[in-house]
């Protein structure tokens, strides 16, 4: 759009310059050499020129048009930009929150379970070692997370 624009308005301008060099004599209308059939008075000129001047308006007005809707395609592009990666940075600290939470977590449920992954023997009252009870230490976990009210299910996997 812009280029039809800068196309009209050069071309009313070469037109304009020849008719403006070539006529000397009051009513003959002349344009590169030739004589304009037609246009034998004065009136008749000056509605050649204006037809001229309606031509450069409007490669202007497209010119202008068109450089506008590409200034505010850039604009909108460059909002789209910003808003992208504002949203990314929120998902990214979003993420490092939840990252920061979910270590919290484990880490309470992993202090909280040496302690009761050694439960006293029935008989004997002697702790039980926890690589000879590994069956036993999985409904312990499970107990502890019952417990934790600040565990989620979410975070935890049943492996």
């Amino acid at each position: 759009m812009v280029f039809l624009g800068f196309l009209l308005v050069a071309a009313a301008l070469v037109v304009a310059v020849g008719v403006v060099l070539d006529n000397t004599g009051p009513v003959h209308l002349t344009l590169f050499g030739e004589t304009v059939p037609g246009v034998d008075d004065q009136w008749q000129v000056f509605l050649a020129g204006a037809a001229v001047a309606l031509v450069f308006l409007a490669g202007a007005m497209l010119t202008f048009l068109g450089a506008g809707r590409v200034m505010r395609t850039r604009r909108d592009l460059r909002y789209l930009r910003e808003e992208h990666e504002e949203s990314l940075s929120t998902l990214e600290m979003e993420k490092r929150q939840l990252q920061r939470e979910l270590a919290r977590i484990r880490q309470s449920a992993a202090a909280a379970q040496p302690a009761a992954a050694q439960p006293a023997a029935p008989e004997t009252g002697v702790p039980v070692a926890a690589g000879a009870a590994g069956a036993a230490t999985r409904p312990v976990a499970a107990a502890s997370r019952q417990q934790n009210p600040a565990a989620s299910p979410f975070f935890h996997r049943n492996d």
